[in-house]
């Protein structure tokens, strides 16, 4: 799992996907996450605007997962 440090009290879970270069694209991480590919706290997400506070995994694919810091 690797780790990811924000200095904001949160962010947007299509922008933490672009940020980590877990998706090419804010469009492409949009679509990851409408075809369900996304989980934050080991729940599926859809909404691409969801926050994501520090303390929240996010796993991509059951290949990538993040711990936002």
């Amino acid at each position: 799992m690797k780790k990811v440090k924000i200095h904001t009290p949160f962010i947007k879970l299509n922008q933490l996907l672009k940020w980590t270069n877990a998706a090419e694209s804010g469009a492409a991480a949009n679509h990851m996450i409408a075809e369900g590919r996304v989980k934050v706290n080991g729940q599926p997400e859809l909404r691409r605007g969801r926050k994501i506070y520090p303390g929240d995994t996010v796993e991509v694919d059951q290949a990538e997962s993040f711990l936002v810091e």
